[in-house]
């Protein structure tokens, strides 16, 4: 289910409309299938009586329910132990998002009414009373950003083979339960999907990866034994993260004008201001973007809800031409994490048939101080003399002396070429043997930390995103699925290894894309079919459906390399440096994922 960011998208049967899932782009590229996608989700409620048994089952403290509506709409079918507690709900935790599901599936499965806007009311009573603490939520929030990346938080393959084969991990992680509750979700799945009783059950060798279905039963613990040992340890019901951010919760005190540093991949960086200002319990939104590549301007307007006192879901839209499907105007989501402190935030603004397009976004509260948001250019070769350096922020001083900068060893401000109380242009020399890597810089009483990136050279470059997956196209049903590769450069560092942890991102480099064949088959013909890459890196997806033009008619799917040549940077044999990413093209998500319990 697509979470909403206004109250008429969520609540009343009528509003609660099914919708491709997006986010099968997401789960295919982590190894996923998309039959039992969602297994994760709040159970369907059980009659009262097994509820009761359900209950008396838990050895744990409950979180009482207390708000008066919850209690009216969930307390039918979850019963009340005289505590407070409601069955099953009183056990959980999780986000906004999971509790949304939650509803959705109480109105497809077992005849929930309730009004959109009563349903907002209960997502954010229950996120707040039964939610997620900021630490708890930070490292799963790639899951609601919609974010395409390979998991590296799963512990082992038979963890990854209990929990991340159907969905994401981040998933299971966006929930908190008790011992009893994580067992529970096991036998559901088992119920509900045949394959699941397999993943958990089936055989283990001896160093306890799993084995085949065919496999035999495992001799040792089960793959579902260690899933949930696992997650009993490292997501309980109760925790000191939530212990502590329950006591300190506050109302999101948001309003004020915000400093916006922002990334759109394919278009480069932008800075601007986002002012955000009360309406009842939500905020509206004013969102003002330059691009600091050719300076053009975007205005955008909105809206946003806060749950849990820090987490955001909102949206906005841009004017002017959207033809493009990239086009940064275009009405996106916005989910963003705010700091306990409410002075900063991060996340993801996105748009796309499957959220491929968006902000990377970082929003830092202005305030009565010099505040500095973003700085300009990317990153500076040591060696270089006079380099324009943009400072842009909030109520800089327009008057100070050069030694009042700060930006680290071996960089120094030779010049001031303009500044004014948002902007500051500086003429600055980086020393041969400046200190390579990314730099703090600071004025006034301001700073921004690790802002501007040293480096001696592009050692090697990398395309992002380095595994993808686009969609083929071409209706209004079945859009396409487009995608937008860059060219990432890299120094070295001080330890002359790449891939190490002292390596300095350079950031995008011009280079020229091109596609080649990723042969699967002897007469792999892939590349002539599944599309055009643009030299830029943007890639268009063919159309759907069968080609007469291939083999066998054929749909124009298929699997290719993506490669990116430096127009400027060479390696040590003198040659332009390349880098390779693997793109698969694949059908549009034809299928409406009309079951509750897969439906995100």
């Amino acid at each position: 289910m697509t979470f909403p960011s206004d109250p008429s998208d969520i609540g009343a049967p009528a509003s609660l409309k099914h919708t491709p899932s997006r986010h099968r782009r997401r789960l295919a590229l982590l190894g996923l299938t998309a039959t039992a996608l969602g297994m994760a989700v709040l159970h369907g409620a059980a009659p009262a009586v097994a509820q009761a048994d359900e209950q008396a089952g838990e050895k744990e403290a409950g979180i009482p329910v207390t708000d008066k509506l919850v209690i009216d709409k969930c307390g039918a079918c979850h019963t009340n132990d005289g505590k407070g507690n409601l069955s099953r709900i009183s056990w959980m935790r999780t986000t906004p998002e999971g509790w949304a599901q939650a509803i959705h599936r109480m109105v497809k499965l077992n005849g929930l009414v309730i009004t959109a806007e009563d349903a907002k009311k209960v997502i954010r009573s229950l996120s707040a009373s039964h939610g997620l603490a900021p630490d708890e939520a930070k490292p799963v929030m790639y899951l609601t950003e919609k974010r395409v990346l390979d998991e590296t938080n799963i512990p082992n393959e038979t963890v990854r083979a209990a929990c991340a084969s159907c969905h994401a991990f981040a998933q299971p992680l966006s929930w908190r339960r008790s011992a009893n509750e994580w067992k529970l979700l096991q036998e559901f799945h088992i119920a509900l999907y045949s394959q699941a009783e397999v993943q958990y059950r089936r055989g283990v060798d001896e160093h306890g990866i799993p084995q085949g279905y065919g496999a035999p039963a495992a001799k040792g613990p089960t793959p579902g034994e260690v899933a949930l040992e696992y997650m009993r340890k490292v997501a309980p019901l109760h925790s000191a993260e939530w212990a502590s951010w329950s006591a300190r919760m506050r109302p999101a005190a948001l309003a004020g004008k915000w400093l916006v540093s922002a990334d759109l991949p394919g278009k480069g960086r932008y800075a601007g201001s986002m002012v955000i200002a009360p309406k009842g319990d939500d905020f509206t939104t004013t969102i003002t973007l330059k691009s600091l590549k050719d300076g053009t301007t975007i205005t955008r307007t909105g809206s946003g809800i806060v749950y849990s006192g820090y987490s955001w879901r909102g949206k906005s839209k841009g004017a002017g031409d959207m033809a493009a499907p990239d086009a940064p105007a275009h009405e996106a989501r916005e989910t963003m994490w705010f700091a306990p402190d409410q002075k900063s935030a991060a996340g993801r603004w996105y748009w796309g048939a499957y959220e491929e397009f968006g902000f990377d976004v970082k929003l830092t509260k202005a305030s009565a101080e010099p505040t500095i948001a973003s700085v300009t250019p990317d990153a500076v070769k040591t060696g270089t003399m006079g380099a324009q350096l943009h400072i842009i922020g909030d109520k800089l001083p327009t008057k100070f002396a050069l030694s009042d900068i700060t930006l680290g060893k071996g960089v120094v401000a030779r010049k001031i070429v303009s500044a004014s109380d948002d902007e500051i242009v500086l003429s600055v020399d980086v020393a041969a043997d400046a200190t390579v890597g990314a730099h703090d810089v600071a004025i006034g009483g301001a700073v921004l930390e690790k802002a501007l990136p040293i480096y001696k050279k592009v050692d090697y470059i990398k395309v992002t995103p380095e595994t993808s997956l686009a969609r083929l196209g071409g209706s209004e049903k079945h859009p396409k699925g487009y995608l937008q590769f860059e060219a990432i450069g890299y120094d070295k560092g001080a330890d002359g290894k790449a891939g190490t942890a002292d390596d300095v991102a350079i950031g995008p480099i011009d280079a020229t894309f091109s596609m080649g064949e990723f042969p699967s088959v002897y007469y792999d013909d892939d590349v002539n079919f599944v599309g055009k890459l643009s030299t830029a890196g943007f890639f268009t997806p063919n159309i759907d459906g069968p080609n007469p033009q291939r083999k066998w008619n054929r749909n124009n799917y298929g699997e290719v390399w993506v490669t990116a040549t430096a127009k400027a940077e060479k390696g040590a044999d003198g040659k332009p440096l390349t880098a390779k990413a693997f793109m698969v093209v694949t059908v549009p998500a034809y299928k409406r994922w009309d079951q509750p319990e897969v439906n995100q």
